[in-house]
Protein backbone atom coordinates (compact mmCIF):
# COMPACT_ATOMS: atom_id res chain seq x y z
CA UNK A 1 0.00 0.00 0.00
CA UNK A 2 2.96 2.33 0.19
CA UNK A 3 3.02 5.49 2.23
CA UNK A 4 -0.63 6.42 1.80
CA UNK A 5 -3.04 5.55 4.57
CA UNK A 6 -6.31 6.36 2.83
CA UNK A 7 -7.62 6.49 -0.71
CA UNK A 8 -10.19 8.63 -2.52
CA UNK A 9 -11.63 7.05 -5.67
CA UNK A 10 -13.10 9.38 -8.31
CA UNK A 11 -15.13 7.96 -11.17
CA UNK A 12 -13.96 9.00 -14.61
CA UNK A 13 -16.57 7.07 -16.58
CA UNK A 14 -18.30 8.80 -19.49
CA UNK A 15 -21.37 10.00 -17.55
CA UNK A 16 -19.24 11.35 -14.71
CA UNK A 17 -17.01 13.10 -17.26
CA UNK A 18 -20.08 14.82 -18.65
CA UNK A 19 -21.17 15.74 -15.10
CA UNK A 20 -17.82 17.35 -14.25
CA UNK A 21 -15.36 14.80 -12.90
CA UNK A 22 -12.42 16.97 -14.01
CA UNK A 23 -13.62 19.79 -11.78
CA UNK A 24 -14.25 17.33 -8.96
CA UNK A 25 -10.76 15.83 -9.35
CA UNK A 26 -9.16 19.28 -9.13
CA UNK A 27 -11.18 20.14 -6.02
CA UNK A 28 -10.26 16.87 -4.31
CA UNK A 29 -6.58 17.33 -5.20
CA UNK A 30 -6.63 20.81 -3.67
CA UNK A 31 -7.96 19.35 -0.40
CA UNK A 32 -5.54 16.42 -0.33
CA UNK A 33 -2.46 18.57 -0.90
CA UNK A 34 -3.10 20.86 2.09
CA UNK A 35 -0.44 20.56 4.80
CA UNK A 36 -2.33 18.45 7.35
CA UNK A 37 -3.32 15.96 4.63
CA UNK A 38 -0.24 15.98 2.39
CA UNK A 39 1.13 12.50 1.78
CA UNK A 40 -1.63 10.73 3.73
CA UNK A 41 -4.17 10.37 0.94
CA UNK A 42 -4.02 9.11 -2.61
CA UNK A 43 -6.47 10.10 -5.34
CA UNK A 44 -7.28 7.28 -7.74
CA UNK A 45 -9.34 7.79 -10.88
CA UNK A 46 -11.47 4.77 -11.72
CA UNK A 47 -13.60 3.52 -14.52
CA UNK A 48 -17.39 3.56 -14.18
CA UNK A 49 -18.71 2.83 -10.67
CA UNK A 50 -22.33 2.32 -11.82
CA UNK A 51 -23.77 5.41 -10.14
CA UNK A 52 -24.17 7.10 -13.51
CA UNK A 53 -27.24 9.22 -12.73
CA UNK A 54 -25.58 10.63 -9.59
CA UNK A 55 -22.26 11.75 -11.06
CA UNK A 56 -19.66 12.84 -10.60
CA UNK A 57 -19.11 10.21 -7.94
CA UNK A 58 -16.30 9.48 -5.50
CA UNK A 59 -15.74 6.92 -2.76
CA UNK A 60 -13.90 7.47 0.51
CA UNK A 61 -13.80 4.91 3.33
CA UNK A 62 -16.57 2.83 1.72
CA UNK A 63 -18.94 5.81 1.52
CA UNK A 64 -20.25 7.00 -1.83
CA UNK A 65 -20.32 10.75 -2.38
CA UNK A 66 -22.73 11.59 -5.17
CA UNK A 67 -23.03 14.74 -7.29
CA UNK A 68 -19.52 15.89 -6.38
CA UNK A 69 -20.06 16.41 -2.64
CA UNK A 70 -16.64 18.01 -2.04
CA UNK A 71 -17.61 19.75 1.20
CA UNK A 72 -18.92 16.50 2.66
CA UNK A 73 -15.59 14.85 1.78
CA UNK A 74 -13.69 17.77 3.33
CA UNK A 75 -15.54 17.32 6.63
CA UNK A 76 -14.85 13.56 6.62
CA UNK A 77 -11.12 14.07 6.08
CA UNK A 78 -10.65 16.79 8.67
Amino acid sequence: MGRYRKFVFVCSGSDCKKAGCKTLTKAVKSILTLDPHKGKFKLIKTKCMDFCKSGPVMIFENEVFKNGEVEKLRSKIS
